[in-house]
């Protein structure tokens, strides 16, 4: 079941996802590219990517256990991974768009593959209290982590449709929340409301758009926290800032962008605005450092996005994989991708 959402200003109730003949579409206009053009973006991605794409290095995680997790104070964020990042509130821990396969792709034998493995496996998670989707691309919706983790979840929050899929592939329904944006649901005196995106959505060559996409507001008491899920840029931002903010820590798309695709995917200059936008207080770029998705070095949205805040003074935090983050003693973290590729960074300033 699904509530309105608790306005929090006086201004008129914004709109709902556009549903139209059968397809879920954008507030704003979002061009679909030419089967030309489309064709010209995989080959570039097939036969000239830039070694960059992948690392040279190990990645090293921060290994996590189930008793580290239970001990782990309130307010304590964990990145596993791309956009998957558990949060710890109220006790319970709640799961962002789980994604533990090897593979982002529909097979296991072909497909972008992981940079490292998740700091935890599926099975040493505690109980899961919620895990709240942004929408059903592969690199966000992962077939085996919801059946394993079924078992184990209480809730799950999703955009409208995707909580269809979840129920065709055995999930309970009555754990199902399916939400359109704007919509909220309360779980545990914790709220969550489905706040637009610009992105789209499809696991398949038929399935364009069928079901919803979405940005997440969670509303713990006093505190705020915002997931972007996948996104372009648009003034949707302003507008959940409006309503919703400010916000104590917000989960922002910062990578798999391209200039060919500007209106599905942020550069890190829009990530940086969208964050103002949202009045967030610090920044944490995710959908980042685990696969390779995009024409650009795998480490170039950490430096942009870095570098882009200190100059406007935005507190950014950029966790290890694992490494927890904690909303009531914030730290910056450090810069452990350069331990990565060394390389890259001696050739920019022509150390030996």
């Amino acid at each position: 079941m699904t509530i309105p959402s608790l306005a929090t200003d006086s201004s008129p109730v914004p709109r709902s996802s556009r549903h139209e003949q059968g397809k879920y579409h954008n507030h704003a206009f979002t061009p679909r590219e030419s089967f030309g053009a489309t064709l010209r973006i995989i080959w570039n991605m097939i036969f000239h990517k830039p070694r960059t794409t992948r690392p040279a290095g190990v990645i090293d995680v921060q290994p996590l256990t189930r008793a580290a997790l239970l001990a782990a104070p309130d307010h304590s964020v964990f990145r596993l991974g791309h956009s998957t990042v558990l949060l710890k509130l109220r006790g319970k821990f709640w799961l962002t768009d789980p994604v533990f396969s090897e593979r982002a792709s529909p097979v296991q034998w072909a497909g972008p593959k992981r940079f490292h493995q998740p700091p935890i496996s599926l099975d040493d998670l505690p109980p899961i209290e919620a895990v709240i989707l942004s929408h059903d691309h592969y690199d966000h919706l992962d077939y085996q982590a919801i059946l394993t983790l079924a078992a184990k979840t209480h809730h799950f929050l999703t955009p409208l449709g995707v909580g269809d899929t979840l129920i065709k592939w055995g999930v309970d329904a009555s754990k199902v929340r399916q939400l359109d944006w704007w919509q909220g649901t309360e779980v545990d005196g914790i709220e969550f409301i489905a706040t637009p995106s610009q992105h789209f959505s499809g696991r398949g060559l038929f399935d364009s758009n069928s079901t919803l996409w979405a940005s997440w507001v969670m509303i713990d008491g006093a505190t705020r926290i915002f997931f972007s899920g996948d996104t372009g840029y648009f003034d949707g931002f302003k507008r959940i800032g409006e309503r919703h903010g400010p916000f104590d820590l917000t989960l922002m798309e910062t990578g798999a962008y391209n200039v060919d695709w500007p209106h599905v995917h942020m550069q890190p200059e829009q990530t940086l605005q969208a964050h103002i936008d949202l009045k967030g207080r610090w920044l944490l770029p995710i959908h980042n450092g685990t696969f390779d998705l995009a024409m650009h070095a795998w480490y170039e949205p950490f430096d942009r996005i870095l570098a882009l805040a200190w100059e406007r003074n935005v507190c950014i935090t950029t966790p290890q994989m694992g490494e927890a983050f904690t909303l009531a003693q914030p730290q910056r973290g450090r810069a452990w991708w350069l331990d990565v590729e060394p390389s890259a960074y001696q050739n920019q300033t022509g150390v030996a």
